[in-house]
């Protein structure tokens, strides 16, 4: 498709892009382009920065975009405060995110927005997740039909920031992230959770329009702040519900699963022992979160062999 020209400076922007950064020079260029290229030209890019001691300003004026708002915001380690700091000072009816190490195709906000334009409250397509040593998988988000509160607390976390575009009055509604320290690194699932309290009109595009940069947590520091950070999470969300009680099961069930999600990172990463330890976790946690018992037997079989 034939790029559409720039909008002009007393045109409003349709979609406001929000993208926090901190020294990710070596990625923060294609972001940056996948904006610029996208088929629907009407739109303006908040670009929070943390103060970067890289070459992040140098890279941002290289392009001489005026759609480019740079504002240098310190966030104090939290992400989330950066995306309210770029809400805040965004015009659009429709916000997009898009981290730094992430890029869009062409067509992402122009099929994105004919959903939201159709009267729907938030949207979100699949993405390619990219590895480090280059594997690449395809990942179409979403449950198979509306993404009640109910489903996205006991299933999961079933968006990706960068693949997501939501109503500002909707964002507004809620008070945008959560900037509770506590939640880092799941305060993306935090706000769908809230966003989900007062609207399941959630869409979800069965097509491929973005690049998730996968960055292995290989520190047992960080694999544990984010299972904490979840857990969280997930706490707050079932003190919330008047039907807590008759969840103690699925509550377990549910956090035992995001225990094994931890343990499966450290696998990947061959952190036997402590993936080990999180499957004995997640075993404690719930009895019958099956998939446990195998993922196990499994670890201490290769923590022995590599020993």
């Amino acid at each position: 498709m034939t790029q559409q020209s720039g909008m002009s400076s007393s045109q409003i922007a349709s979609v406001s892009v929000i993208v926090p950064t901190f020294n990710h020079a070596k990625f923060l260029n294609q972001a940056l382009q996948s904006i610029i290229e996208q088929s629907h030209q009407n739109w303006e890019a908040i670009i929070i920065n943390n103060f970067s001691t890289d070459e992040t300003l140098q890279i941002i004026e290289s392009f001489n975009e005026p759609r480019f708002k740079v504002v240098n915001f310190q966030n104090n380690g939290v992400i989330a405060a950066s995306r309210n700091e770029g809400i805040r000072r965004s015009s659009a009816p429709f916000i997009a995110f898009l981290d730094s190490d992430d890029v869009w195709y062409s067509e992402k906000l122009s099929r994105c927005l004919v959903e939201l334009e159709g009267g729907n409250d938030l949207v979100c397509h699949g993405e390619r997740w990219v590895s480090a040593d280059t594997r690449q998988r395809n990942i179409v988000y979403g449950p198979s039909s509306n993404a009640t509160h109910d489903k996205l607390l006991f299933r999961g976390n079933c968006l990706s920031t960068s693949a997501t575009i939501v109503r500002r009055d909707i964002l507004d509604k809620v008070g945008g992230f959560s900037e509770d320290s506590t939640f880092t690194t799941a305060e993306d699932y935090e706000l769908w959770l809230k966003i989900s309290q007062i609207t399941s009109s959630f869409i979800f595009v069965d097509e491929i329009l973005g690049e998730y940069r996968r960055h292995e947590l290989g520190a047992s520091s960080s694999v544990l702040r984010h299972l904490n950070a979840e857990l969280a999470v997930i706490d707050r969300h079932i003190s919330q519900t008047q039907k807590k009680d008759l969840f103690s099961f699925k509550a377990r069930n549910r956090k035992a699963k995001a225990i094994y999600s931890a343990g499966r990172t450290c696998m990947r990463v061959k952190e036997y022992r402590l993936a080990s330890n999180f499957f004995f976790r997640a075993i404690i946690k719930s009895p019958f979160f099956v998939r446990s018992y195998a993922a196990l037997a499994l670890t201490v079989a290769r923590w022995v062999i590599r020993k």
